[in-house]
């Protein structure tokens, strides 16, 4: 996998286990962590957002032996 790669599934993890808190729990760690709706929280959500959008593009890719990434 290339740093991109890794870099978008590190994001989509924390995108998607901060929305398993926020659905089990109704606590939003990034913004807990960087405040409501700041501008880092923001980034936060864009760059998970972007990360998404990337990985729907590359993920048919993956489904082939033979792709190289």
């Amino acid at each position: 996998m290339t740093t991109v790669n890794w870099i978008a599934l590190i994001l989509l993890i924390v995108g998607g286990l901060n929305w398993l808190l926020v659905g089990a729990f109704n606590f939003d760690l990034v913004a807990a962590l960087f405040g409501e709706m700041s501008v880092l929280s923001r980034a936060v959500y864009i760059l998970v957002g972007i990360a998404a959008i990337y990985a729907l593009i590359v993920s048919p890719r993956l489904a082939t032996p033979a792709a190289r990434l």
